[in-house]
């Protein structure tokens, strides 16, 4: 009840920027990595996010003419994001209740999308494989993908980063993450061009939500207030920091395209 009332506030302070600086600093990142690669449209571009949790990046999404449909399977999340959609996003955004281990099994989604976004989502799933190939699968031809997952050489933030990972589907991460090689791997097996792997949320980012964690632990609120002027700091200095230091950066990122064309054998 606490972080709902303080998001209700924050959203009437900052409208639907404050959705993306209620939680960690970690979901700003994303955004501001999703937001270089993902232009101003006024053609109605259609994207799906998958694994869309509170909606925040869906709305930001949408304020930049997207039409979104994202989709989730938490009950509690999808009220809130339609609620907030209906705030903020002026009818542009959508939510659907969907498992993601049985995407491949949304026909009415498949082949329909200008832009596929999935983040922090696919190390929660074991067939890894069958989801990548479902992304695609959503992708009109000449679309593209934009995925981030956790780091595989990260530095723990937490003692459960270190596992042990967990063998089955709770939740939870089902492995630890993903290498370059390993991402070339899915677009590989998918048949998508691969456009760039990079990486974001560094060293300034990851030690300002240990603070945080460690804070809410007593009292979320709190936390947040503490760790809320320190905020300004990661988006301008994070990347120098993490340069100097060396410091593995905790997600990586995929941007991929799926070909308008396939060459068949003469």
């Amino acid at each position: 009840m606490q972080e709902n009332l303080q998001s209700r506030l924050l959203s009437m302070l900052f409208g639907h920027s404050g959705l993306l600086i209620h939680g960690d600093t970690l979901v700003l990142d994303r955004w501001l990595w999703l937001k270089k690669r993902l232009p101003n449209t006024n053609s109605d571009d259609l994207l799906l996010d998958c694994g869309c949790g509170s909606g925040a990046i869906s709305v930001a999404a949408a304020k930049r003419g997207y039409q979104v449909t994202g989709i989730n399977n938490d009950d509690t999340q999808l009220e809130h994001s339609t609620h907030r959609a209906k705030q903020y996003a002026q009818g542009r955004a959508k939510f659907e209740k969907c498992d993601l281990r049985e995407l491949s099994d949304k026909t009415d989604l498949h082949n329909q999308f200008d832009v596929v976004i999935c983040f922090e989502a696919i190390e929660h799933i074991l067939d890894d494989r069958k989801l990548f190939r479902a992304l695609v699968q959503c992708l009109k031809p000449g679309g593209r993908l934009l995925l981030t997952t956790p780091y595989f050489h990260y530095k723990a933030m937490s003692p459960e980063d270190d596992g042990p990972i967990s063998k089955v589907e709770h939740g939870g991460h089902v492995r630890r993450g993903y290498t370059p090689i390993m991402l070339r791997e899915l677009c590989r097996d998918a048949a998508v061009e691969l456009e760039n792997i990079s990486y974001c949320s560094g060293i300034l980012s990851q030690k300002l939500t240990i603070l945080l964690r460690a804070i809410a632990k007593l009292n979320y609120g709190f936390g947040w207030l503490v760790t809320f002027p320190l905020r300004l700091f990661p988006p301008i200095f994070d990347t120098l920091f993490t340069l100097i230091l060396r410091w593995p950066n905790y997600s990586i990122c995929l941007e991929a395209y799926k070909p308008r064309w396939i060459d068949k054998p003469q």
